[in-house]
């Protein structure tokens, strides 16, 4: 399937891991043809990723960006707005994952979960939103996980987020739905992103046993997600809103 969003403007939340999924995920809508907004709490990092698409070709920008501060939305989609004239694509990726049984989790760190998963989603597709019912069009993907959508013991905090992600993308996708605005949640499995790499080198062993347990017998990619954002943030998926799309190599069909 041939995919073009040439003229599109897409802004890409956590994209500052090399090795990440926000990453992964910006470079295949540039190779697509969109202008990319790369943004990420880790300013300079962001903005080493976006200039290796630079390099590749590809129009893209970086911001720092707390996906906490209702402030920092509004700097970042005005910008965008500013610079470019329009926002097609907004796809919220930021996440980070505090698994802990709820006997050691505090309150601290289940309102950091929530803050930075679950309202981050809320504070981006409130200007988002508005600005794509001026265009008349646009397409919102809100990364979830699987743990949003069956029990994972030691991940109450992170399931809580990511199960919200899956309720509040549906919500505000019907709420647009007649506007010409797609709104639908992806939720990744086990990818073998730097974070799982980071664990895998202090527990080796647990390779074998994380792909063991999976039926594909081994763990997807960052751009297996990519593409399944990408095809949702083209008119290929012109009739697809208020869905979820899992990528697990069959984890939950067991």
């Amino acid at each position: 399937m041939n995919i073009d969003l040439t003229g599109k403007v897409a802004l890409v939340t956590g994209a500052a891991s090399a090795m990440g999924l926000g990453f992964a995920t910006a470079r295949m809508l540039g190779r697509a043809g969109a202008i990319v907004v790369l943004t990420d709490i880790a300013g300079d990092e962001v903005s080493a990723r976006a200039a290796e698409l630079q390099a590749e070709g590809v129009q893209a920008i970086a911001h720092r960006h707390d996906v906490t501060s209702a402030d920092d939305w509004g700097m970042v989609v005005g910008d965008t707005i500013k610079q470019f004239g329009r926002l097609d694509i907004l796809v919220n990726n930021a996440g980070i994952a505090m698994l802990h049984r709820i006997e050691v989790l505090d309150l601290p760190q289940w309102q950091r979960q929530i803050d930075i998963n679950l309202t981050s989603i809320f504070l981006g597709c409130k200007p988002a939103m508005a600005q794509m019912r001026v265009q008349g069009s646009g397409a919102i993907i809100n990364l979830s996980s699987i743990a949003g959508l069956v029990g994972i013991p030691g991940a109450s905090a992170y399931a809580a987020s990511k199960g919200g992600v899956r309720l509040l993308t549906k919500a505000l996708a019907l709420e647009c739905a007649g506007e010409g605005i797609r709104i639908n949640s992806v939720h990744p499995g086990v990818i073998w992103t730097e974070m799982q790499q980071v664990a895998i080198r202090d527990n080796p062993a647990q390779y074998d046993i994380i792909n063991a347990s999976i039926p594909m017998q081994k763990m997807g990619e960052p751009d297996d997600i990519a593409a399944m954002i990408t095809f949702l943030a083209s008119d290929q998926a012109k009739y697809i809103t208020g869905a979820e799309f899992v990528v697990d190599g069959g984890v939950t069909a067991q």
